[in-house]
Parts: structure tokens; sequence; C-alpha cells
């Protein structure tokens, strides 16, 4: 039943339609399908109140809609309605975020229900933001806690245990099911803390900053929060204003808007409200759309919202990331791999094992329990928690340094990143630009500290004065007579040239009145202004690429007078030009004209040429010493910039960026006519790519990796993402990054400085080696379990540990020890050696080799013990507790031989301490010896107190292996030293 509620505003009514209550579906139908009905404008329905809210024009009345939502009803068929709802929808959607620069402002207007003076109402932004929902992205996609809770017990290990702790619940043994059960949970407790811990690590860099929006509604001004911008909202757009929707313009008054983050165009775009015509135009083309991400740096405009929140350019990015599916590493598939292996060995030999001793006439019983010991004692119980745990105290060790790792593929690459690409402006230099030479026609100026006097040269002072003019930079005076200057590097520096020169910039620019503004474009790099000098004539002021420039000119100014230009003078400019740029300066060529107000076609063909402006952006503190370091470490760098190849050669060879002074430089023009194949046979030499477009990022980190190298991307921007994501290690600035770029990323710089890979490289490297440090300490201690259960039933001595010590002493020798290995500090040649090898696996052949060894003199020891045990008191507890004292101290002692593949205990170079391991081990011990002082752990692991002696052959026992394992490897290094 329909009933409407009749309103006094013409236009709108609400209705009462029973069927809707409790049926989303139903609200969605009739939402979509009513709105389709172009004199209906708004259409708002609630599952909930069973209301219906329609806004429409006058051409229908209140009665007339109502019987159109009765048709509407009549129409819908529950199993199909919604697909074909979502066809009309996500046709729209299409519509709205492909043709809207075709379409006239007033089009676009009409079609979205708004007013260029007025706006929106608030009862359209509302229904709007009801409709699309706010203007936020989609989310990163992230683990539930159930889901990382139920994935710690997704592992062969854990199966196996659980295996056991049930057949041992069947033999009887509920205490040692009971433990067994024990260790599985707080293996998945340790698990779930460490990896919610990492979660929340990195969720927490998102920016949770509000940001308002200015825009027009109810024919008012008024600031909004961003996320309740909606489509036909009106934006005001200001020089400096960030866009935070997409948005066709209606108004553009010299409105010039830095596409960079999202096309990777970096000369800022002039906008017009005309349509543009023709199929498939790129973004950076649609000359009346602005986009979400980028930002205005001139003029001002009104534009309309055609696109928010997941629609929008920077949306559909976003959502091709998250879409991607998340695969192990090569590393979590080693690590499970090794950890089934040595389950499925374990299992082999429980049976062994089991039928051995059934034919040697032990009992079913009995060799059950053995069996479960066996299958305990194969078991590393810490390997599933190994990565993710290492890992996290990993991230929270290199957060302290302002690097956040979000993924253990990072730390695996870090480990073997054999070229790292570096951005030039604002990564390798300061990107503060600084006028250090000028050279006029007469004249060759150093820029010193003394204070420079242009009024006694009639070239330089023109320059400096066209410098000024043909500027965007803002410039302000307070009270107290300083400066305020706000613009881009590159016209700052030639602002504050002016100011130091003396010169009135403020008064300057009102004497000659600013009427026209052309900015550079990508094929066109000049940039010009037009500005009223008389009532009959125009002053053009230009400046821009000094090769480009030379050819517009037809005169220069030489002694204050001006001549025709020779083609020995053009000559004499060009090599000037290059004498600059070889000292890693920026130079830009000056050059002003005049025009009649009639005549102004191609006023920039008859230019006067002043000179040259030389700029520095000084090389950051500290990135020469960086670049060594790399070098030493194995890592090759590669500069990446858009300067000219001649100052980016003279910047190379300042960075020493090739360590054998073998530098190759790539220019832009040539890497456009190179196929991928070709550009990945020149790229193993080329240390510099000059004059790239940030677009071109992503060809040249494909090429490298084509080559076979590891490739570390640094980048900060939206355009930098596909880059960031195709290289095995993408680095993104945490204060100057986009989110996009941050959320692609692998490693997040959060202070920005460059400095801070090298600590990166430095702690990613060492967490690699201490998750190998750690699997290596767990095999060798299981393994040698194996070994002493193993041979000790084949010889028929008896069990020497029962099922429960087993678990215990993993417990106390595996767990804590293992993970206090993965707190290791560097060691003191971590940058001194080569990249690993990327495709080695985790546990190399010599380190299976070295393992087996270990794992046997902690056997062969642990088993002389035991056997001295039994020899002395008969097979039982007392023989049995000396196995197992024996065999926990030589485990124990064995953590501080597996703290490094290289370093001794004998060595002259010793290794940073460990508090943590000292820790580990103390605690262990002590615990250990709680066990034998205690009478209830003494029942429940049954285990017996010992006598001085037995106490000297366990310490002897457990000793003896130690110094045989450290001493191998003072007998290793002897070849490597000569």
């Amino acid at each position: 039943m329909i009933k409407a509620i009749h309103t006094q505003v013409k236009g709108r009514a609400r209705y009462k339609v029973d069927q809707l209550y409790g049926s989303p579906l139903l609200q969605k139908y009739l939402e979509r399908s009513l709105g389709n009905h172009p004199e209906i404008t708004y259409v708002c329905a609630n599952s909930f109140t069973s209301n219906i809210l329609v806004i429409f024009t006058n051409k229908y009345s209140y009665h007339t809609i109502g019987l159109l939502i009765e048709e509407t009803l009549k129409n819908y068929h529950p199993k199909s309605s919604l697909n074909n709802a979502e066809l009309v929808i996500n046709h729209a959607q299409e519509q709205k975020s492909d043709h809207w620069h075709l379409m006239t402002a007033e089009q676009v207007i009409d079609t979205l229900n708004s007013a260029q003076i007025s706006g929106l109402s608030s009862e359209s932004a509302l229904g709007n933001l009801t409709k699309y929902g706010q203007n936020i992205l989609t989310a990163i996609p992230t683990h539930s806690p159930g889901k990382i809770l139920i994935d710690q017990f997704k592992s062969l290990p854990v199966a196996l245990l659980v295996a056991a702790a049930g057949i041992a619940m069947i033999t009887g043994g509920i205490i040692d099911a009971a433990v067994i059960m024990g260790v599985v949970g707080l293996n998945a407790f340790i698990g779930y803390t460490t990896e919610s811990q990492s979660a929340k690590i990195i969720q927490s860099l998102q920016n949770q900053e509000q940001i308002l929006t200015w825009v027009i509604r109810d024919s008012q001004q008024m600031e909004i929060p961003t996320e309740k911008l909606v489509i036909g909202d009106i934006l005001l757009l200001k020089s400096g204003s960030y866009i935070p929707a997409d948005a066709r313009l209606i108004e553009a008054d010299n409105l010039i808007v830095d596409e960079s983050p999202l096309t990777g165009e970096s000369i800022p775009i002039t906008k017009t409200i005309t349509p543009v015509f023709g199929e498939n135009i790129p973004l950076a083309d649609r000359s009346n759309m602005v986009y979400q991400g980028t930002f205005v740096t001139g003029g001002q405009g009104l534009a309309v919202v055609v696109a928010t929140g997941r629609f929008t350019e920077m949306g559909k990015i976003q959502q091709l990331v998250n879409q991607a599916t998340a695969t192990d590493t090569p590393l979590e598939k080693q690590l499970d791999q090794v950890g089934n292996q040595l389950v499925l060995l374990g299992m082999g030999i429980c049976s062994f094992v089991f039928g051995l001793g059934v034919l040697r006439g032990y009992g079913l019983l009995t060799m059950m329990q053995s069996s479960i010991s066996l299958a305990v004692a194969a078991v590393p119980e810490g390997l599933p928690t190994i990565a993710t745990t290492t890992l996290a105290l990993g991230i929270r060790e290199m957060r302290k340094n302002n690097v956040l790792v979000r993924s253990l593929k990072a730390v695996e690459a870090l480990g073997s990143v054999q070229t790292i690409c570096l951005d030039k402006t604002g990564t390798i230099t300061e990107n503060q630009m600084l006028v250090v030479e000028i050279r006029t026609t007469t004249q060759q100026i150093t820029i010193a500290e003394e204070s420079l006097n242009p009024y006694s040269n009639d070239e330089l002072l023109k320059l400096i004065h066209i410098s000024v003019l043909c500027n965007q930079s803002e410039v302000t005076q307070q009270d107290n007579g300083e400066y305020g200057v706000t613009g881009s590097p590159t016209e700052n520096a030639l602002i504050y040239l002016a100011i130091r020169a003396g010169v009135d910039v403020i008064e300057l620019r009102q004497k000659y009145e600013l009427l026209e503004t052309n900015l550079r474009s990508e094929n066109r790099n000049v940039m010009s202004t037009i500005h009223r000098l008389d009532n009959d004539h125009k002053l053009i002021a230009v400046k821009g690429n000094p090769e480009e420039m030379i050819n517009l000119c037809q005169w220069w100014m030489k002694n204050g007078q001006v001549v025709p230009l020779t083609p020995e003078d053009r000559r004499g400019m060009e090599m000037e030009n290059h004498r600059l740029a070889a000292k890693a300066l920026r130079v830009l060529g000056v050059a002003y004209g005049y025009v009649d107000h009639d005549h102004c076609d191609n006023y920039e063909n008859n230019l006067i040429w002043l000179g040259l402006v030389g700029m520095t952006d000084p090389i950051r503190m500290g990135v020469k010493q960086l670049i060594g370091d790399f070098h030493q470490a194995g890592i090759e760098t590669v500069m990446i910039t858009g300067d000219q190849s001649s100052t980016a050669y003279a910047i190379a060879q300042e960075l020493e960026l090739s360590p054998d002074s073998q530098l190759e430089i790539l220019d832009a023009s040539h890497l456009e006519s190179l196929t991928l194949e070709e550009l990945t046979a020149v790229s193993d030499q080329v240390k510099v790519f000059a004059r790239i477009s940030p677009s071109s990022k992503l060809q040249i980190v494909q090429a490298l990796q084509a080559g076979g190298k590891v490739v570390a991307m640094t980048g900060d921007g939206i355009n930098d993402a596909p880059a960031l994501k195709a290289a095995q290690v993408g680095v993104a600035m945490g204060q100057g990054g986009t989110d996009v770029a941050r959320e692609v990323a692998d490693i997040v710089l959060e202070d920005d400085r460059l400095e801070t890979m090298i600590i990166a490289v430095s702690r990613g490297r060492t967490i690699y080696n201490n998750i190998r440090k750690s699997v290596h300490f767990l095999l060798s201690t299981n393994l040698s379990e194996i070994m002493v259960m193993t041979t000790a039933t084949a010889a028929g001595l008896g069990e020497p540990l029962s099922a429960i010590q087993l678990l215990w002493l993993n417990l106390i020798s595996d767990i804590f020890p293992g993970l206090s290995l993965a707190m290791e500090a560097p060691e003191p040649d971590v940058l001194s050696q080569p990249p690993r090898n990327p495709h080695e696996p985790i546990i190399k052949n010599s380190d299976l080799g070295r393992i087996v060894f270990e794992s046997t003199t902690i056997s062969v020891s642990t088993l002389a013990a035991y056997i001295y045990a039994i020899l002395r008191y008969g097979m039982g507890t007392r023989a049995s507790t000396v196995a197992c004292m024996t065999l926990t101290t030589a485990q124990l002692l064995h953590t501080i031989s597996c703290r490094s593949e290289n370093h001794s205990i004998f060595s002259r170079e010793q290794l940073p301490n460990n508090n943590y391991l000292n820790a580990a081990i103390t605690g262990s011990f002590i615990i250990q010896l709680l066990a034998l002082a205690m009478p209830p752990l003494r029942k429940l692991l049954r285990i017996t107190p010992i006598s001085f002696v037995d106490g000297a052959v366990t310490v002897g026992a457990a000793l003896l292996p130690f110094l045989v394992n450290e001493s191998t490897k003072v007998m290793d290094q002897i070849p490597k030293l000569n």
C-alpha cells in the first residue's frame, strides 16, 4: 500500500510504501528505476522507515509520482531486478568518469541538476551523499582478527602436534595431551599477537587529518569536510588549493594546475572551459577537467564535481591496487616447505622406529608412546611464528629509525637489492634553487656573499627585471620589511635574486601590469608573459630552455644597444650554456620584446636576448657519503632526472655515482626510440637517465629487472605507483608522498630522508639473516632430538626423553631463545657484504651440512651422558634426567653459536651485545633448575634431582659440542684470510 505524505514544498513529496520495510533489495530497485525518469531529479528510499522521498520537476504532480511508484512496484522481480539495476548504474558510472570533458559546461551543470551561481541545495547534497556515499577512497583491505587467529593453525607442524595430542589422549596420556595443546595454544598466541601488532603499525601511518573544501551551496560560499563533497557541488578553486574530487571546469581565470601526482606531467597545465573533441583522450589532454589529488598553482576558477570517492581517477587506481591478490613470498614458501619436510621426515622416522620396536618385542603401547615422543621431537614448534615474529620485531626496530616495512617481501628483497633508482630533485638535492652565476652579453657574474649592484650594467638590470615579470611566484611584504615568496623553487630563486639586488619587486610588478601568461608545455620549454607598457605598446618577458630561447631571438642587447644576432653570436651563447650546465647548474635563457596593441601575433619570434642565469639545487648533506655506502654494500645507484644531460653528468660526477668512473648517460630522446630488449641491453651500463618524465620510470624499472637486477625504486606521487609496485622494493615518502604511493610501496620513509635507506638496507639484511639464524637454530636442535631418540631406540637403550620432557625441552630451549635471535643487531660487516642471491634458498646445501654436523655433536655428547647415567644408575628416571639436562643445556649454549655464521667467541671482532638473548638463555636455565627443585614440576616432567658429579658430567657434555662448533668457524675463516 502506498500513502502519499503531502508536503508544502512544490516539486517534492514523501510516500509510505509498506512493501519496502526490511527489503534493501527493493530499496535499491526503486531508487534506480525511478531515478531513470528524466523529470525525477532525486529519489531516496529507506527500508527501515518504509518512506520514499522524491524530488521532481513541475511537469509532474505528487499524485502522478505515486502512480509511477505503483507501476514500478508491479514490475519488481526480486531475482532479476538487482542485476538489471546494476547494469544501469554501472553504465551511468562509466559515463561520469569518461565523457564529461566532451560536454559543454552548461550541459554538465544541467545533467547534474546543479547551478553555477547557487550550487546544490542542502537537500540535494544530502540526497547525493546518501546515494553515492562519502568522498573517501576505498580502504586497503586488512585481515580480520579472526582470520589472523585461524591462520595460526593452518600448518602441517601444528596438525601433527594436534594428532600427537589425540593419540596421547587415546593411550591414556591426558597430561601429555594437555601439555601438547598448551604448546600449540602458546604458539598461536605469539603468532596472533605479532601479526596483529604488524597490522596496527601499518595502519597507524594513514593520514587521519580532516581536510576542508570551499563550495557553493544554497547560493552561499561555505567550507565543508572533504568527505561530505558530492556530485553536483560547485568547487571554488584558488591558487595553492588541493583538488578533492574529479570536476568539470565551468570558469577558469588563468587557472594553472599541477597534475604531476596523477599524470606524471611535471609542467603545470593551463586549464580552459572549452570542450575537447576526439576519442580516448588521455587525462593529461583533458584541459577542461581537474582531478582529485592535484593542486592549483595559479589563477582561480569554478568547477562542478562529477566524480567522488572510488569513482575518481585516483579511486580507480586504488581499486586496482586492492584487487591485486597477495601471495606467499618465496621466504614464506621456503619456511613452510622446511617445516613440512621436517614433519614428513619425523613421521618417516616414527614409522621406522615403531616398526623396529615391534619387531624387537616392545609392546604396542610402549612404542606408540615412543612414536609420540619422536613426533614431538620432529616438530619445530617455533617455526610457524619465526617469520612473522621476526618481521614484527624488525618493524619495531626500523620504526625507531623512521622506516616502515609493510611486508615480508620487502625484507627478503632488501637483503638482495642490487640497484636503487633515485630521483634527483627533492631526493638527491634539496629542491631549493639558488642563483649562483649570471652571463650577460658583456659580463660573467658569480653571485657571492657580497651585495649585487645591477644599476651599473643595463643588461644585468634588464635581465633581473624580466626575470621578476616572467614569474608566477607570489610576493608579499610584511610590516617589518621582510618579503614572503611563494612559488616554485626555480622562480622563487629569481625573486630572491632581485630582492638581494635591491629591486622593489612589488612596485615593479605594479608598474608593468600583467595582461597574459603563457606557460611551458610538453613541447615548449619556454614561458612568456605580456605586460602593459603604455597605451600603444606591450612588453613581452620570456624565459626558458636556452637552446629554444636562442632560436627565438633575432637581436641581443650589448653595451646598452640592441644589435642583430649573428650565427657566430649564437654559437657563443650555446657554448656558454654548455659551460654552465657542465658545472651542474640549471640554466635559463632570458629575453624580452615589444609589440603594438594591434599586432600581437608571433610576438615570440622577434625577441631580444639578455643572457643566461645559472642556478644550483644544492645536494643534500650526506648524500655523497650515502652513495659511497651503497657502493660498499654492493648496490648500484642510478639517478633519474629531468635535467639536460650535461647538468646531470656534472651532478653524477660530483656524487661519484659510478665507482669505476665509467659514467654512462641515456637521454630521454634516445629512450623513446629503444625497444625493451634494447633498453635492457644498455641499462646495465647506464648510471644516469636524463630529461626523463616521471611516467618513464616504470619503463626503466622493467628494463633493469629484465636484465636480472633486483631493483629498489623511490617515489612519492600517484603516477609513481606502477613503478613502485613493479620494483621488488618500492620506497615511498611518508610526509611528502601521496596516500596511494604509500599504500603501494613496500617501504615508507616517514621522515622523507634518503639517508634512511641505508639503515633500511642494513636492517633488511639483518632481519633476513636473523630469520636464517632462527631457522638454523630450530632445525639443528630439533634434528639433535630426533638423532638422540632414534639412536637410543634403535640401539635398545630405552627412551632417553618422554614426550612431555621433549615438549618441555622445546618450550624452554626453542621458542624464546629462537625469538631472541630475531633481535640480533646488525653484524659489523653486514654492509660490506654483497647483496645475497635472491634465488638461493633460505637453507643452502652448505647450511644443511653444517646443521647435520652441529646436531651430531650435540646428539653424541647427549647420548654419551645418557650412557654414563645408564651405566651408573641403569635405565630409569635418573638416566632420563641426565639426558634431559644435558640436551637442554647444549641447546641453550647452541643459541650463542647460532648468532653468526662467521664470527665465533674466539674472533677478535666481537658481535654486538644482545640483551634479549642473554635474558632468554639465563631465564631458561633458571626455569630448568626450578623444574629440578620444585616437586610438582619434577613429578610432571618425571625427573629427579641429580648429584654434583652428574651435574659436572651434564655441563661438560653440553659445553663440548659448543666449543667444537665454535672452533670450526675459526677453521673455516682461515682459507678466506689466506
